[in-house]
């Protein structure tokens, strides 16, 4: 019998979705925070997709959103020049950092004490969110506009992308590069898996696997479509990606082997990311949504209901559940 995958549509958002973070698991579940031109960060709880608050202050896109571990900061980077710092338990503005340009990528140290910026002016800067005030540490190296750039190693070592097709590793005691990897065309989107210390790169129609102290090549595979975003699932089996064709793909990580595709949004995969439960993935789009999608299709998880067929009237019996309601913003 045929599983149906159905995901759930998170609407909301009035422009394309253009990233996505989840937060650990806490005493409350995990959370899911997204990106938007619009200008308006949502979060969400990460499991339903339902929706909790919308951070409202910046002036421009937002092009990059992050959810500390214990999912009570956030943290955005917005073509205002800025990132923002802020409570993700009431909404509250907590700290503006003033940048000299588009700001693209945050991260936070696992203390949640340091914020890793960089954007268009291709420089990389760390704030001490104890001491707002002083000058960040600022490292500079990429000869272009940065895309990405996240702590690794337990927070010793910085790994950036940039567009001008490399990827580099930085100390952030010496704050030198340590390492540089060149590839075919502009890296779209990098992922950090600290248990094994593996990045998944996307580039061109290109998902590749890296050791991220070393750089050095585990895998890769390509698609059938030139990929946005990719997402290893916490166990290892299988990785995610979407990209032009609209299509979220399932692969197998040690053949390769396409397992499921489904065609779910009605315009380009930005972004797409498993849940730190490897429950669901998140996607967003350039429809101005977020879907959520079961790891296992037919599930009992969240809003997924399992039905037994038996149950469902004969034009439903392709599939063994029920659909869930739209989660409405």
């Amino acid at each position: 019998m045929a599983m149906r995958q159905t995901p759930l549509t998170c609407s909301g958002h009035t422009r394309p979705v253009v990233d996505l973070a989840f937060s650990g698991i806490t005493p409350y579940g995990f959370f899911l925070i997204s990106a938007c031109k619009d200008g308006k960060p949502m979060m969400r709880q990460g499991d339903t997709g339902d929706w909790i608050g919308t951070f409202l202050g910046h002036k421009g896109a937002v092009w990059g959103a992050t959810l500390n571990k214990e999912a009570n900061r956030a943290a955005t980077a917005a073509a205002d020049f800025s990132a923002k710092v802020w409570d993700a338990v009431t909404g509250d503005e907590m700290v503006t950092l003033a940048h000299k340009h588009i700001v693209k990528t945050v991260d936070f140290t696992q203390d949640s004490n340091n914020l890793l910026t960089g954007g268009q002016d291709k420089v990389l800067r760390i704030y001490d969110l104890n001491k707002v005030d002083s000058e960040p540490v600022e490292i500079s190296g990429h000869s272009s506009g940065i895309k990405k750039a996240l702590w690794c190693n337990g927070d010793k070592q910085i790994i950036s992308a940039a567009d001008d097709k490399t990827v580099r590793l930085w100390d952030r005691t010496s704050m030198t590069e340590v390492n540089t990897l060149n590839v075919a065309s502009s890296v779209s989107s990098v992922e950090y898996i600290p248990d094994g210390e593996i990045l998944v790169l996307t580039y061109g129609k290109t998902v590749a696997f890296h050791n991220a102290l070393s750089l050095e090549l585990i895998k890769s595979f390509d698609a059938p479509a030139s990929i946005n975003s990719a997402s290893l699932h916490p166990e290892k089996e299988v990785f995610v990606a979407g990209g032009d064709d609209f299509k979220l793909y399932k692969f197998d990580y040690n053949t390769g082997e396409d397992l499921e595709s489904y065609k779910g949004h009605f315009g380009p995969v930005h972004c797409v990311r498993f849940s730190p439960d490897g429950e669901l993935y998140a996607s967003g789009s350039e429809d101005g949504t977020l879907r959520l999608w079961q790891t296992t299709v037919g599930k009992t998880y969240g809003l997924w209901k399992c039905v037994l067929p038996e149950e469902l009237g004969s034009e439903n019996s392709d599939s063994i559940y029920g659909t869930p309601p739209e989660v409405k913003a």
